[in-house]
């Protein structure tokens, strides 16, 4: 951190407020005016503390590969104008003899990796490559589509529009792994954006052809980032939102017809899907990602002894890297990623943050279970459309990252796509337990009414 730094940084802050509160001004209902500043300041609050975390605690990709690496490119296209080639090729086609730290070396030939690079470089355009100014842009970058994952939310079900705060636009650790400059900041915002690019595509009809183009741009920045995200989060939002345009229509046949059509069209649009991008989805191909798990978790076995190693953990049950045997440790796999690491098992600040959050999710789900039930829960999972989106996609996620991710500080990151849509489908299961509640009530109530005495004695006096 230098002069730059600290003469730039206030000045995109406030640019970043500026475009902001022009488009605060846009809306209309008050209550989301009032969200929607508080989730501005929130999130730029958070990436402040990213980037002091990044600078002065634990300097890791954010600043040794993505900053160095792009502030690197963009250097030697001010040089030299021929190097601007770099930001149009693929990845695996960079030289890396012109790379800024050799330890990097292999790093960028990853296209995920090279995308946040290459980012970094056309942002370093506007900041004069200074990390703090970067850092407040991928901040806003991820609010834009944070705000609209809010108010697809919020249009579902206003009454709850607190609870939603809550789970996207207030909890901790989902904002603080999403305002830095990381492919978790652009892959959040990307899921925000294709979720509400699609609701107002499939289910409103509005603007159409600004939102398809946004669906399609976010859609291929999350596949180039983060594809596993991409192919366990779309299929559920999908089933969602045909489910939601099902329910428009009246006639009640139709609709029993329609119904297991668009779910069979949905699994086999997906099943085509996956088996012509094989070669695409490398290790996240279906054939191949119980094996590719299990490469994992040798790879980090293999870390004992590296000072990284500190945070690694077992699941405490084997995993012998068959679809079986990852259907055997996926409750195992969902409990560690949601509510581990354990207070005594953190060794990080941020850590210690997760796990205060884990104990409160866990608190929450069991006075949800205790207020609603097993049964009626799994029957809310089955019936309500936006419960079931919530949840299933948020299970299938941490099935994958809890059997995956064997080291607390890498789990408590790549988890935060799941973390809001958990903690929403909670927030739905209490809200109906509690409508359920006062309904009983209600109805005993105008039960023992009915039965009063002086209701007995009025209904028996001659007319």
């Amino acid at each position: 951190m230098n002069y730059g730094d600290l003469i730039l940084a206030p000045i995109f802050l406030g640019l970043l407020y500026l475009y902001f509160r022009r488009q605060r001004n846009k809306i209309t209902d008050p209550l989301l005016q009032k969200y929607h500043r508080q989730g501005f300041w929130i999130k730029m609050i958070g990436c402040v503390a990213f980037f002091m975390y990044s600078v002065y605690i634990y300097p890791a990709d954010s600043i040794g590969l993505y900053q160095t690496e792009g502030n690197n490119i963009y250097h030697l296209i001010l040089t030299n104008s021929r190097h601007f080639h770099w930001l149009l090729q693929k990845g695996k086609y960079f030289d890396e003899s012109y790379l800024k730290n050799p330890y990097n070396t292999g790093y960028s030939k990853s296209e995920a990796n090279f995308m946040v690079i290459r980012i970094v470089a056309l942002l370093s355009f506007l900041t004069a490559g200074r990390y703090a100014a970067i850092s407040f842009l991928f901040a806003g970058i991820a609010f834009s589509g944070v705000w609209k994952l809010y108010l697809f939310f919020y249009e579902q079900n206003p009454k709850l529009h607190r609870q939603f705060a809550i789970a996207i636009l207030y909890f901790p650790t989902f904002i603080f792994w999403s305002s830095g400059v990381l492919k978790d900041t652009l892959s959040i915002a990307s899921m925000g954006w294709i979720t509400y690019g699609l609701y107002s595509v499939v289910y409103l009809r509005k603007k159409v052809i600004k939102y398809t183009l946004t669906t399609l741009f976010f859609a291929y920045l999350l596949a180039t980032l983060k594809i596993y995200i991409l192919i366990s989060y779309t299929p559920f939002l999908l089933l969602y939102l045909f489910l939601k345009r099902l329910n428009v229509i009246r006639n009640g046949f139709v609709k029993l017809m329609l119904a297991p059509l668009v779910v069979i069209g949905l699994v086999i649009g997906f099943t085509l899907f996956l088996n012509s991008n094989e070669n695409a989805l490398g290790r996240y191909a279906i054939d191949d990602l119980a094996s590719s798990i299990e490469t994992l978790n040798g790879a980090y076995k293999s870390m004992d002894g590296n000072s990284t190693a500190d945070s690694n953990f077992d699941l405490g049950v084997q995993f012998d890297g068959t679809p079986a045997g990852l259907i055997r440790i996926a409750p195992v796999a969902v409990f560690t990623t949601f509510f581990r690491p354990f207070i005594w098992e953190s060794h990080k600040m941020s850590q210690m943050i997760a796990s205060a959050e884990n104990l409160l999710l866990i608190l929450f789900l069991f006075w949800v279970i205790l207020k609603a039930g097993p049964f009626s829960i799994l029957r809310m999972i089955l019936t309500d459309p936006l419960i079931t989106f919530c949840f299933l996609f948020s299970i299938v996620f941490a099935v994958f990252v809890g059997a995956s991710t064997l080291n607390f500080g890498t789990l408590v990151r790549y988890k935060i796509p799941a973390l809001p849509f958990f903690t929403i489908s909670l927030f739905l299961m209490y809200d109906k337990a509690k409508e359920r509640a006062l309904r009983r009530k209600e109805a005993r109530a105008h039960a023992a009414e009915s039965v009063a005495p002086g209701s007995l004695t009025a209904s028996l006096q001659p007319g």
